[in-house]
């Protein structure tokens, strides 16, 4: 009779072997999470052009897009300053705003996060520069890690002309500067309507912290926030 210790035993080397293997698929494919496409030891720098902290309290959105939304998600929710972070999609229409019809690539919807903050603990601009080091790989093309196609590609949806041209500028000053191992393909463009997406996506960091797929691509994103950002970092609840 095999014991519940041996079960489990077993079971946590299946899922190491599959992390493992995983992992040498994503090197092979030059697809790793967004901190190893950082060249070399430079830093991502601060935005040189941001708006200030506003004086008082209040709620501004934005929306991104950086592949899989379970894990950007993830990310936003552990920001200080960030009311809510929720997993739709934008760039397409209402009829086809679907999970099982948007992964077909071919409704022009990405999967993305909208981003509910309070102005006066962050910035537009240092959330950018959060999306751009530990939310996603932005250099990546129609694709993130494992997940190709244009439904995971990398979108900055601006809802006015004021975040289009702190966009814009970051773009432009981490790409002058190399930051990055390959040229960002991140795209801005103007916001459009944004479709929640089913509730069995929404927290799915959070509820199946386990999962390989989570354990693998997403966990580290969640883990370098803590500690690149450790200032504002804070526990989801």
């Amino acid at each position: 009779m095999v014991s519940c210790t041996q079960l489990r035993t077993r079971a946590l080397a299946v899922l190491a072997v599959a992390i493992t293997c995983s992992l040498a698929v994503l090197v092979a494919r030059g697809r790793m999470p967004a901190a190893a496409a950082v060249s070399g030891k430079t830093p991502v720098p601060d935005p040189a052009f941001d708006e200030p902290l506003a004086s008082s309290a209040g709620t501004q959105s934005m929306i991104v897009a950086g592949g899989c939304f379970w894990g950007v998600q993830a990310v936003f929710q552990h920001v200080k300053g960030v009311v809510s972070a929720t997993s739709g999609y934008a760039g397409g229409t209402a009829g086809t705003a679907q999970y099982d019809i948007v992964s077909s690539g071919r409704t022009g919807h990405a999967e993305s996060v909208k981003v509910t903050y309070d102005p006066s603990r962050i910035s537009y601009g240092q959330l950018l520069k959060i999306f751009f080091t530990v939310a996603h790989d932005p250099t990546q093309l129609n694709a993130q890690g494992p997940d190709v196609g244009p439904q995971y590609r990398s979108a900055l949806f601006v809802r006015d002309e004021h975040q289009r041209r702190i966009a814009t500028a970051y773009v432009e000053q981490l790409n002058a500067a190399r930051i990055f191992s390959r040229p960002i393909a991140t795209t801005v463009d103007a916001a459009q309507t944004f479709y929640e997406a089913e509730a069995y996506h929404q927290d799915y960091f959070t509820r199946h912290p386990h999962e390989p797929y989570i354990l693998i691509n997403d966990r580290p994103k969640v883990d370098a926030l803590r500690g690149q950002f450790p200032g504002l970092y804070a526990d989801h609840r």
